[in-house]
């Protein structure tokens, strides 16, 4: 809830209407500085990036039997990032079950440990808050063939995530087709290019003090298109695909009793609508484009946590065929 109260102030603004440059990535490859096992079937992965120059956690959740390979889900968060945690993990194993709802599947499930207001996108330069952001790389390119080899991943990948982590995750499969072979995207926005989706991302991106010019340039550089799932819709041919979203309205996990229902229904609600409307956009795209996808659109529900592990679960038969398990 923290971070919602964060986004609060900046609703109304939301909905009425130079940084040093990164230096070239380094010659050499990642590696794995130290593993902890929180459990033993919950690592916390600490890697040596060069993309992001500095270490950076991952938690991995692995499958009960480790004697075989297994596919991997990359687990994207929201715009906090893993803030409800104070940066410790991810907000998916603070704010949800994901933890036990994967105990019995056969899959390498990787969370992210930061990256709060980053889009999980390579960004132009560094940011004087967010510092650099190389997402992409390290999460595409760096991270894949460590998990497989550190723990038993078979190459075959999926990327799931939600509200900003949905934009990622529909943006990290329509940019690397090779190595995803399905997305599912909670309360997700395809749209990151169009006016209006623009202002948005710039909000959610000043939302932790970032500047969103520092991640694709100005609003006519070419880098937003190139970022922008929908207008790369193409890519997901022959993808699963899976989008869940509400309507905004308070529905059955909005608890009458919670001291912070007046926030969730005024934040939590037009986020949740904005959503929707960017869904439905996603799914006209997709049948013009002759694409097959799943679209779960929930009769009610707000931007918040308990519809998005309602969501996983939804997600789960798409993800599974995705995956081959």
């Amino acid at each position: 809830m923290r971070v919602m109260a964060a986004l609060a102030a900046a609703v109304a603004t939301v909905f009425a209407a130079p940084a040093a440059v990164a230096g070239e990535l380094p010659a050499r490859g990642a590696s794995v500085d130290h593993v902890t096992m929180l459990t033993d079937r919950r690592a916390a992965v600490f890697v040596d990036s060069p993309a992001m120059g500095r270490i950076v956690q991952v938690q991995v959740l692995l499958p009960a039997d480790r004697d075989t390979a297994h596919p991997t889900l990359y687990l994207l968060d929201g715009v906090g990032g893993g803030q409800e945690s104070g940066g410790r993990e991810s907000d998916w194993t603070t704010e949800t079950d994901a933890a036990d709802f994967f105990a019995d599947k056969p899959v390498n499930v990787v969370l992210p440990v930061g990256g709060a207001g980053s889009y999980y996108t390579d960004w132009q330069r560094a940011d004087p808050v967010l510092g650099v952001n190389r997402w992409e790389t390290f999460l595409a390119d760096e991270l894949p063939p460590l998990i497989d080899t550190e723990f038993g991943g078979n190459g075959v990948n999926t990327v799931a995530g939600l509200s900003m982590g949905g934009a990622a995750a529909l943006n990290l499969i329509t940019r690397r087709p090779e190595l995803y072979t399905g997305v599912a995207s909670y309360s997700g926005c395809a749209d990151t290019s169009s006016p209006e989706a623009r202002f948005v991302v710039r909000r959610a991106v000043g939302l932790v003090n970032g500047d969103a010019d520092n991640m694709w340039g100005l609003d006519d550089d070419p880098d937003w298109a190139a970022h922008d799932p929908l207008h790369n819709a193409a890519a997901l041919r022959g993808k699963v695909v899976y989008s869940s979203v509400g309507n905004g309205a308070l529905g059955p996990r909005d608890r009458l009793d919670d001291p912070a229902l007046p926030l969730v229904a005024a934040l939590g609600g037009p986020l949740e609508a904005a959503a929707l409307h960017c869904t439905l956009g996603f799914e006209r795209r997709l049948q013009e484009l002759g694409i097959p996808a799943t679209f779960d659109y929930r009769p009610a529900g707000t931007h918040t946590w308990l519809y998005w592990q309602d969501a996983l679960r939804s997600s789960w038969p798409s993800l599974s065929r995705a995956m081959g398990v």
